[in-house]
């Protein structure tokens, strides 16, 4: 089953030095689910102040600056991975560098049928 690992975490909690920590040691981490065949994809994001949000509200597009909340803790980055159950994507999400700084929310993924692959 595929799983989304969402990386939330305080964007700004990060030096600059260990934002490249963070990079290797989660590099190393989808070399490692490569190796198993659990790794489908990866990557962080940029900062909240690069982000636009759209709405459609009665036919019509709303585009705002920024994410659509404000939060104490932001959407920095993802896991996709293929785990064989819900045990082992949490396991997956605690290795995952920034679980010790923010949280990780493990959300299994539909599939739907008939959609584009690579």
């Amino acid at each position: 089953m595929k799983y989304l690992l969402l990386i939330y975490f305080e964007e700004h909690a990060l030096t600059e030095a260990g934002r490249q920590d963070c990079y290797q040691e989660s590099t190393q981490l989808a070399h490692q689910l490569k190796a198993n065949g659990q790794y489908l994809s990866a990557h962080p994001l940029q900062p909240t102040a690069t982000a636009t949000s759209v709405r459609v509200r009665d036919g019509k597009r709303f585009v705002t600056d920024g994410p659509f909340a404000e939060t104490r803790e932001q959407l920095g980055g993802y896991f996709l991975i293929d785990a064989g159950d819900l045990d082992a994507a949490l396991d997956i999400a605690a290795n995952i560098p920034m679980a010790r700084k923010g949280t990780i929310e493990v959300r299994p993924v539909i599939e739907i049928p008939n959609l584009p692959t690579d």
